[in-house]
């Protein structure tokens, strides 16, 4: 009778793993945005999810899981399993947030599916600034250490990093304000700051109604994007941090459901309708497989150590 019993539970355990719909039919899939609502990640998500919902013939949701520079969204999504239908909205903040202390764990508890696009880290002030260049800016922010208030998006994030690394290269101090991401751009806006350092995406609006200048991209040349905004190297300091963005998993997920995530993804990005919504948000397109996105993690990884050990803001050993 007990073998009998024991025959039948594997049956039944077998016929369940047998009945498994094939990915991605079994249920929607849930893209985890790092950052609230109407933020740079939020916006750029919401594209790349309606263009891989269409690819994949399955709903593509984007959940928003702010908090502590990103560290919320990546240790809820490491904790689910790894089938493919549990997506984060990677960035370079997998490994800031990692090296400034806010996560136990680094880029490796995931599997790299594709890059989706890049962004030019910019420095951004009122319209009506007295500044007309970041050297305008550096000189007040030398004669007046700490006496100008330059807002980012969080502790750890790559704003931040980007923020230090620009005055720490141009040897000024100024007060650095975290706030969530969402509120970085009305802060500007509302007076609370001098400037921010910010994505152009979180920016594109305030740009185009003429409320905000641009005075320098922290990218090693012009983003083509953003032909008026001289880089910061060209003003005489020697800093460049363009942010990525991507879709990664569970460390684990079948190569095969990678490989179907990443044919929707690139398909996604080579779409006229994805191509023209990222030049309205000032970010360029910028697909990467795999195999070459993950190597170009774990490159950054090991120099955005060194870079957040130099300017005293990396935590880990």
């Amino acid at each position: 009778m007990k073998k009998t019993l024991l025959l039948l539970a594997v049956f039944f355990v077998l016929s369940a793993k047998g009945q498994e719909p094939p990915f991605p039919q079994r249920s929607p899939i849930e893209i985890t945005v790092l950052f609230p609502a109407g933020t740079s990640a939020d916006v750029t998500a919401r594209m790349l999810a309606d263009g891989m919902a269409k690819h994949l013939g399955q709903r593509v949701l984007v959940v928003n899981r702010p908090g502590a520079g990103g560290a919320i969204g990546y240790k809820y999504v490491r904790a689910q399993k790894p089938d493919g239908y549990a997506l984060v909205w990677n960035s370079n903040s997998i490994s800031t947030t990692y090296h400034s202390g806010q996560l136990e764990f680094d880029y490796q508890a995931f599997d790299a599916v594709a890059r989706v696009l890049v962004e030019s880290v910019v420095l951004a002030v009122r319209a009506d600034a007295r500044w007309k260049s970041l050297n305008d800016l550096i000189a007040e922010a030398k004669a007046k250490p700490r006496a100008i208030s330059v807002g980012h998006s969080g502790i750890g994030s790559h704003t931040h990093i980007s923020l230090a690394a620009l005055f720490s290269a141009a040897g000024a101090q100024v007060n650095e304000v975290p706030f969530g991401a969402a509120q970085v751009v009305p802060s500007l806006l509302g007076g609370h700051v001098d400037a921010v350092v910010q994505l152009p995406a979180a920016l594109s609006a305030p740009v185009k109604q003429g409320q905000v200048r641009l005075i320098a991209a922290l990218i090693p040349s012009r983003d083509p994007a953003l032909p008026e905004v001289p880089t910061a190297r060209e003003q005489g300091v020697e800093v460049s941090l363009e942010a990525w963005r991507g879709i990664a998993v569970p460390r684990g997920t079948p190569r095969a459901t990678i490989a179907a995530l990443e044919s929707a993804i690139r398909r996604t990005v080579e779409s006229a309708e994805f191509q023209k919504g990222s030049e309205n948000l000032g970010v360029r397109p910028a697909f990467l497989p795999a195999a070459e996105f993950s190597e170009l993690i774990s490159k950054e990884d090991a120099s955005l150590s060194r870079l957040m050990q130099l300017i005293g803001l990396k935590k880990t050993p």
